[in-house]
């Protein structure tokens, strides 16, 4: 009963899980995509900063109210030649260099998306804004040996206000005093501002995560002389592709986990925000074999077009593979002491008695002769009924519950059937039904199992 019991408490608590996971927006934070060749002097990169915001209202309240009901969504896009746009690119320029990088953004293109959406007990409102764009200025030097190359600029972050077309994108605060007057009034002044000024476009952490966490991994496709003819860009015929990603959750990058930042009003109901964010992300290529370096604390990277002779790795950048070695082993001996358990375990089990003691039974022949030949059939049975309760045939005990079948008495003309008790008077009918032995004639027709047997031996 209890096994169907946490069953069922088990598949309720999945359930109710999809349908959480189901209807929760997703949030994210700033994501990195590029690829840099070092032999042109530009590249392009792409960057994403995804937050959700949560109003919650589980008591109702004036806030409630004054967003009940509403959904809306402000999206638009520009491009460099945008007052707004130009501002941001000197703003990420001037971090850039703060952080000692001499890459710098020639050329940025915007997108935001903004989407408000009020529920019965929370409002959400999603954040996205994609800057894409050319990357200069990262060549450090070159020979005929290698190509150094900046890294330091990955974290592309700026502060305080930036407005496209009228829009302000980075504040998630202003953007609800622009949308929303009166609902901006319930956060002014409480802790709730502090958590909804933090800056939309910020990649701090992409920075700050060093190159030597990340996971490092090269592809020699592009060495194939027939690369082209699988769809390769032209840009990698001839050279490998080295690739590094952070993001996931390791022993080298630490455990990545989700921003919360939360806050409570105190008005005339009490009210909750939530600001979210997962864990950034990070996926930088470069088409050559990379070799991590610093250079002044900036860190950067040595591409050269081919892998050094002999160099081998795997996504930890160099792990050891003597460890994947000893870790085959350990399973193998973790196996190995698996069998010797289950094999001491069957023999303890085998070792154990059940049932009755062979001494306790005594066997007896059952076969009987049929003309020349006999078998040597038997059976065993026990010497007492000692503890014969605790060995008996149910069956027998289910036989000795049952009732006895009915018998037919015999009639009178049965019991006269010629039959004779051993005692010589002829005058004295036996009882054939009673009577242990009787004497019938062949004609007989007496319906108990006594007579029918002894006119079966007369005929």
């Amino acid at each position: 009963m209890f096994f169907f019991v946490s069953r069922a408490v088990i598949l309720t608590v999945l359930l109710v899980s999809l349908i959480v996971v189901g209807t929760t927006a997703p949030a994210w934070a700033a994501q990195l995509d590029a690829r840099i060749n070092p032999d042109k002097d530009s590249s392009p990169f792409k960057m994403s900063y995804l937050k959700t915001i949560f109003i919650e209202y589980p008591n109702g309240g004036n806030l409630f109210d004054e967003l009940r009901g509403k959904q809306w969504t402000v999206t638009g896009t520009a491009d460099s030649s945008n007052p707004g746009v130009q501002e941001l690119m000197n703003k990420l320029n001037q971090g850039i260099a703060d952080d000692g990088s001499q890459a710098r953004i020639s050329d940025l293109n915007v997108f935001y998306d903004f989407h408000l959406k009020a529920r019965n007990i929370s409002t959400s409102i999603d954040y996205k804004v994609i800057l894409e764009g050319i990357l200069t200025n990262y060549v450090i030097t070159k020979d005929s040996q290698r190509t150094l190359i900046d890294l330091g600029w990955r974290g592309l972050s700026v502060d305080g206000e930036i407005v496209i077309d009228g829009v302000e994108i980075n504040i998630p605060l202003n953007l609800i005093r622009d949308q929303e007057p009166q609902a901006y009034t319930f956060f002014v002044g409480t802790e709730a501002e502090d958590v909804l000024n933090r800056n939309l476009i910020n990649a701090d952490f992409i920075l700050e995560q060093p190159m030597t966490k990340w996971h490092f991994l090269f592809d020699p496709t592009g060495i194939n002389v027939d690369a082209h003819t699988f769809g390769l860009d032209e840009s990698i015929s001839g050279f490998v592709v080295s690739s590094w990603t952070m993001g996931e959750s390791s022993i080298r990058e630490g455990i990545q986990i989700e921003k919360i930042y939360e806050a409570e009003i105190m008005s005339d109901e009490k009210y909750f925000i939530r600001s979210v964010q997962s864990a950034d992300q990070g996926n930088l290529a470069a088409i050559g074999f990379g070799a991590l370096d610093r250079l002044d604390g900036v860190e950067i990277a040595g591409i050269t077009p081919r892998p050094p002779e002999g160099y081998a790795t795997t996504s930890t950048g160099g792990f050891p593979i003597m460890i994947v070695y000893g870790m085959a082993g350990m399973a193998a001996i973790g196996g190995i002491g698996f069998f010797i358990y289950s094999n001491r375990s069957l023999k303890h089990i085998k070792s154990e008695q059940t049932g009755i003691d062979p001494g306790r039974l005594v066997g007896y022949q059952t076969s009987a002769s049929s003309g020349g030949y006999q078998t040597n059939r038997g059976e065993a049975q026990l010497k007492d009924d000692t503890d014969y309760q605790k060995h008996r045939n149910v069956y027998e005990e289910t036989q000795q519950q049952s009732p006895p079948p009915q018998t037919s008495t015999p009639t009178m003309i049965d019991q006269a059937c010629g039959c004779e008790a051993d005692s010589g008077d002829p005058d004295y009918s036996c009882d054939c039904a009673m009577q242990g032995h009787c004497i019938c004639s062949a004609d007989c027709k007496c319906t108990t199992d006594v007579c029918k047997e002894a006119v079966g031996q007369l005929s």
